[in-house]
């Protein structure tokens, strides 16, 4: 049934808030670093599947290098015009590089430029700096396709867990919990 499959049942939500919200695949991705700090950010879905869900980011960036300490992440996808939320829980993998590739080929190329000339989560000394490294970039890849640079990849959150609430007036919120044990899923309601 649709409603024992919380992939299934995040996909027709996902579908519904593409129609009605300006962002459905923005998401705060939360990790903890090697020093047992959380941190968390938006970063933005680029899949979902029976595997998981994926993003794509600088390998040397702080969420990477929080993930490499500690392969574990929480996901949470907000749709105020639905009163939806989902959270996600679970370890992390990075993707393939025939996957990182295939992606990195579907980005304008501005974003291709982009993803070279930033040193993600590094000081920056000026913009000045950043935009002279995006021109020296356009002009090495000029007249020829951006090729996925080594740093960046994507990684893969393998839910062990996936939380729908569902608003309500009076805070009795409607909250059913996915998590999956031995490969299956078990589905139950938590208290609001």
């Amino acid at each position: 049934m649709p409603g024992d499959d919380p992939i299934a049942m995040f996909s027709a939500l996902f579908e519904r808030a593409s129609r009605e919200c300006a962002e459905p695949n923005a998401m705060v991705l939360s990790t903890v670093d090697a020093d047992g700090r959380p941190s968390a950010r938006y970063v933005l879905l680029k899949e979902v599947d029976s595997r998981g869900f994926v993003f794509y980011t600088n390998l040397g960036s702080r969420k990477a290098r929080a993930l490499a300490a500690n392969p574990h992440a929480a996901l949470t996808f907000y749709w105020p015009p639905l009163d939806k939320q989902v959270c996600v829980s679970g370890g992390v993998e990075h993707v393939s590089a025939a996957e990182a590739d295939r992606y990195f080929a579907t980005r304008p190329r501005e974003s291709q430029i982009g993803a070279w000339a930033s040193t993600q989560s590094a000081t920056l000394d000026s913009r000045a700096v950043l935009d002279q490294r995006i021109r020296e970039i356009r002009d090495r890849f000029e007249g020829a396709p951006v090729p996925r640079p080594p740093f960046w990849s994507g990684f893969c959150v393998i839910p062990q867990s996936i939380e729908f609430w569902t608003r309500d007036p009076a805070r009795l919120h409607e909250r059913i919990l996915f998590e999956r044990r031995d490969g299956e899923w078990s589905r139950s309601l938590l208290f609001p």
